[in-house]
């Protein structure tokens, strides 16, 4: 995701504005910005599923929206806005959107596409037996600062990654995985309730997404693997942020930290359809500039989970220093690689991209 560019920094970035010492990331880039056209290709109903392996985090086949003439039921994508999101994704309209629960988690299968690619001078590091894992996700009810994309083009059935709302001068942004590209007429669905006929803090039209163009998930590519995306304000005029409130993006302040980890297994991985949470401490992965930590439990459809700390139970935020990403969509592969999460080191790189988001 890099290109040269000499816009300035805005002022108003919520947090320190400095890339850690010794950083050696490329250049700035210039904006990705995409909106979204009509899907030709999907059944009316259907959303993009991009983790379609049982085992895995990420979302396994990287794609943008596909161009042509509106379904019925559809706003145009130019005029897509939340109120046409919540009057669209209704509660059948998810429902019917899950794959069938013969599609559990335990099976093996080989990924696709980029989140999926795994660099030959850089293997994966081999999943930790069972008995090294000191952590296993809990499901709990969520917070309302996390939540689910979903999106009408593809060929796939389900919620597909995980995004959480960042505090804006604009108040509605949200950070995903870069790999985990919005498609058309595409929903944020803030602590996502499955079979709920109300989300409880509703549903939120993705307007314009923000990546590198050469983000990637394997070599140096896995390191710009994250993405902000401008959502649309409610029918009665409130900001997303306003609703759910935001959490503080910050750099990664080193290679050891406690976190919180909260994201959304797909129910293709998880039939519970539920979030899961998780506490652990980060370390380098060897021979990248990415985090690693150890829990069970984040499968695919957690991409884009953040990483926060000082988690405030009363608010359900915190400081976002990194989302499930990176080397190989956010994990090892093979068996039980529901067990590693990978994340990029955020610097002055998440920085800029911020800085040109909230421009918008």
């Amino acid at each position: 995701m890099a290109r040269p560019s000499t816009e300035p920094t805005v002022s108003t970035a919520p947090t320190v504005s400095m890339a850690p010492t010794g950083s050696t990331e490329p250049t700035d880039p210039a904006r990705v910005r995409r909106r979204w056209s009509h899907a030709a290709t999907a059944a009316l109903g259907m959303v993009v599923c991009l983790a379609t392996a049982p085992a895995g985090h990420a979302a396994e086949s990287a794609r943008g929206a596909a161009a042509g003439a509106a379904r019925p039921g559809l706003a145009p994508a130019a005029s897509w806005t939340s109120r046409d999101a919540a009057a669209y994704w209704t509660s059948e309209r998810m429902a019917a959107a899950a794959p069938g629960r013969d599609d559990t988690p335990g099976g093996s299968a080989s990924a696709s596409g980029t989140a999926a690619a795994a660099s030959a001078a850089e293997p994966a590091k081999p999943a930790a037996p069972a008995a090294q894992v000191p952590n296993i996700a809990q499901h709990f009810d969520g917070v309302p600062s996390v939540g689910v994309l979903f999106s009408v083009d593809g060929d796939a059935r389900t919620h597909h990654c995980t995004a959480s709302v960042v505090h804006s001068p604009h108040r509605n942004l949200i950070l995903t995985a870069g790999h985990c590209n919005p498609g058309t007429h595409a929903a944020f669905v803030p602590q996502y309730r499955s079979g709920a006929t109300t989300q409880p803090y509703g549903v939120w039209a993705i307007e314009e997404s923000f990546a590198y163009d050469d983000r990637g998930t394997t070599g140096d590519k896995a390191d710009l693997d994250f993405a902000f995306a401008t959502v649309a304000p409610a029918e009665d005029g409130r900001s997303l942020e306003e609703v759910t409130g935001g959490n503080l993006l910050t750099p990664t302040p080193g290679y050891t930290n406690d976190v919180t980890v909260i994201g959304y297994p797909n129910v293709r991985n998880d039939p519970a359809d539920r979030a899961v949470r998780c506490a652990a401490r980060t370390a380098r992965l060897t021979g990248t500039r990415e985090l690693r930590m150890d829990c069970g439990g984040f499968y695919g459809g957690t991409s884009g989970s953040p990483w926060l700390t000082d988690l405030d139970d009363e608010t359900g935020t915190g400081r976002v220093i990194g989302v499930i990403g990176g080397l190989n969509g956010g994990g090892p592969k093979g068996p039980h690689n529901d067990r590693t999460s990978y994340s990029p080191y955020f610097g002055g790189k998440i920085l800029s991209l911020y800085s040109r988001a909230v421009r918008s």
